[in-house]
């Protein structure tokens, strides 16, 4: 049943070519431009809340245009090189390699970064800053970059295994020390310190050095990875960064966490994570499943029921560890997802299910793109394509 949803789910994200909308894309209305809304800091975030938060899509009313986002275009090509790895499925890597091909174009202007590196499509406004579209980020950065080094191995195509050790060196640029703390930013220019962008980074940057033979680097990476190491709290958990407003524990940025430790300890060859890798999948075992598979959203509320949460947590399982228990785990996850989240009649995945109204509309990044990657990465794990 993975299988065959997986395959609903890709043709149904070909259908626009591979264009949508996105929980954070409100800023990009033409009509709230035209209107001066962008002039206005609160005026931004509540409107960009506002369609984050609303059940109905107003999207279109305001004249906000489906496009492509490559974060989520990275997410496609992952599940498509899972699909080719398991099936021999030429039509899958061409597919993955015209996909690779518009990601090497879309990245930020080299000249001003100096390296490759990726952003949002759209202007994000947050609480600590506001990042106008197309400035690079570490979250996006890390996964077109590991996305293309894996087709650039799959069809020995230098052009996107080069882009992918070039967006090393970006990520390597956000590094800061502060006060003694030692971590990757997750925006160029900004601070703010969050566990699973700057391990993200330090996996990457840790994978870029040992296949450039930099030993500073190297080290750099590790150092920013027992940063975060040594604020996991005892029961296993993290916050989700540093600053006051970022207290809150969930269940996929943990997810990231996890997976993100596991790559960098394959990549340097290093076991001093391994205790912490352990104990945090102990504690997002018994915090964040309820014991017929369902994934909670916070480690103290089931709610909302996510499709983003879902497919972090069936990578985390399979992935890191994949042990008989984890899959056993990742078996339950698919099968309560199937029936809680997936829609038959509409071929996709709803994006939220709360304890009273769930959220249908249909997110590419957030949502398709990461159940098609998990579901195919299951299905070729756990043997269930035909």
């Amino acid at each position: 049943m993975a299988a065959a949803i997986a395959a609903s789910l890709l043709e149904e994200c070909k259908r626009d070519g591979y264009a949508g909308y996105d929980p954070f894309d409100g800023l990009n209305s033409k009509l709230f431009d035209q209107l001066g809304g962008n002039r206005f800091p609160l005026g931004r975030l509540a409107w960009l809340q506002l369609h984050k938060r609303s059940p109905l899509n107003l999207r279109p009313l305001v004249r906000v245009p489906k496009k492509r986002n490559p974060k989520g275009i990275a997410l496609m090509v992952m599940g498509l090189l899972e699909r080719f790895s398991a099936l021999n499925d030429a039509t899958a890597l061409t597919e993955a390699v015209e996909l690779g091909n518009w990601l090497v174009t879309q990245s930020a202007d080299q000249e001003k970064w100096h390296h490759r590196a990726w952003g949002y499509h759209f202007d994000w406004a947050a609480r600590a800053f506001y990042v106008p579209r197309g400035k690079p980020n570490a979250i996006t950065t890390c996964y077109v970059a590991r996305a293309l080094y894996a087709l650039g191995t799959a069809t020995d195509d230098k052009q996107f295994t080069e882009a992918a050790i070039d967006a090393g060196y970006f990520l390597d640029q956000l590094h800061i020390e502060d006060g003694g703390c030692e971590y990757y930013a997750y925006i160029p220019g900004e601070t703010a310190f969050v566990h699973n962008a700057s391990l993200w980074s330090a996996a990457l940057v840790a994978e870029t050095a040992v296949r450039v033979g930099n030993e500073t680097m190297r080290e750099r990476a590790l150092r920013v990875a027992r940063q975060s190491a040594s604020m996991q709290r005892p029961d296993g958990s993290w916050i989700y960064g540093a600053r006051g407003h970022h207290s809150f524990i969930d269940g996929f940025h943990t997810g990231y966490n996890l997976e993100a430790l596991d790559m960098l300890r394959k990549a340097t060859g290093v076991r001093e994570f391994d205790h912490v890798i352990e104990r945090g999948m102990a504690y997002y075992r018994r915090t964040f499943f309820l014991s017929d598979g369902t994934v909670k959203y916070y480690h103290d509320n089931v709610w909302p029921l996510d499709t983003h949460s879902v497919a972090q947590a069936i990578v985390t399982l399979l992935k890191v560890g994949a042990t008989d228990e984890n899959n056993a785990l990742a078996d339950k996850v698919v099968e309560v997802a199937e029936a809680t989240l997936y829609m038959p009649s509409k071929r996709r995945f709803v994006y939220q299910r709360g304890r009273w109204v769930t959220n249908r509309i249909n997110y590419l990044r957030w949502t398709q793109a990461w159940a098609f990657y998990a579901l195919s990465l299951y299905a070729a794990r756990r043997g269930t394509l035909p």
